[in-house]
């Protein structure tokens, strides 16, 4: 099977997303990438590198510059039929971008989507969470092509180099006129990134204003060079922005240990961050939800506890 996976990246750099998909693909067979960008030669060459990748497509045009959606995806879909007699499967990270190209790749095939695997079963049988990740399906593509999302915190990342690809240019499809890149906001930050940081404090509702968590919960996560995040509850209530979110309408989290400050552990949450190496819950509930998961739990009110645990470290 020749597969084809869509490389996220700044136009600067491969982003770490890149490098679980190119696990899963490698279960599949052979690995090809694309770049689609816009002076990105840097990126193509760079992913090249990545252990296990035959060959990087590289479609270098002003219309790939900030990787609207609308754009891409027929380069995808012609890149599937064509190229070298065609790809067998397309996979992209279950990122914020991965899953606004994908799906129009699908309709341009006219297959289904497989979203969020979790594991590669079989040429064409996967695993993946449904019911907020309370229960675990087992499905069969009865596709000719394969179009499919993967959940980054559920395979280990290639190695970022070690790899010989060789780097191929293909013809761009173009502007498709849909859509217009008018501008973005990127939040920045000194703390590691969520996605990808290897320890995460984050804070509930119970924290009771946005001058509260950032007293309580900020200084902690510095003491400890942890990302920041937040249950839904606590964004709702302007606590903290969007991009802090963990849970199931946030991001999925893995790291090696996740702090959990006064959030009580509603399913939508435990979805985006329960593959945690180690879970340490403080609340002051024992009776909360959050505690089925937790390695370490402590009851106690988080007001008192979480500046003492501060003051320790």
């Amino acid at each position: 099977m020749k597969t084809l996976v869509w490389v996220e990246h700044d136009n600067a750099s491969v982003k770490d997303a890149t490098l679980a998909v190119v696990t899963a693909a490698s279960q599949l067979g052979e690995v090809h990438l694309l770049v689609a960008g816009s002076g990105c030669k840097g990126v193509a060459d760079e992913a090249a590198k990545i252990a296990g990748v035959g060959k990087v497509h590289l479609a270098d045009d002003a219309a790939y510059a900030n990787a609207l959606a609308e754009n891409v995806a027929p380069l995808v879909a012609e890149l599937m039929a064509n190229t070298d007699g065609g790809h067998d499967a397309f996979l992209a990270p279950a990122t914020t971008t991965g899953k606004n190209v994908a799906p129009r790749v699908a309709a341009l095939l006219d297959v289904m989507q497989i979203s969020d695997i979790l594991s590669v079963e079989g040429p064409k049988t996967f695993t993946r969470p449904i019911y907020a990740g309370n229960a675990i399906a087992t499905v069969e593509s009865s596709d000719a092509k394969l179009v499919i999302t993967v959940r980054g915190t559920a395979f280990a990342k290639a190695a970022p180099t070690g790899g010989s690809g060789t780097v191929e240019a293909v013809a761009s499809t173009g502007d498709s006129g849909t859509s217009t890149f008018v501008g973005s906001e990127i939040a920045k930050s000194e703390r590691p990134e969520l996605t990808s940081a290897k320890i995460i404090v984050s804070g509930g509702r119970a924290l009771k204003d946005a001058d509260t968590f950032k007293s309580l919960i900020f200084p902690l996560a510095d003491k400890l060079g942890a990302a920041v995040g937040a249950s839904r509850a606590a964004v709702d209530a302007g606590y903290v922005p969007n991009d802090y979110q963990v849970g199931q309408t946030g991001k999925i989290v893995a790291p090696a240990v996740y702090i959990a400050v006064g959030i009580s552990g509603a399913i939508q949450h435990l979805a985006g961050m329960k593959d945690s190496k180690i879970i340490v819950a403080i609340n002051k509930d024992e009776d909360a939800p959050i505690f089925q998961v937790a390695d370490v739990g402590l009851v106690a009110d988080l007001f008192s506890a979480v500046p003492e645990l501060t003051g320790k470290l």
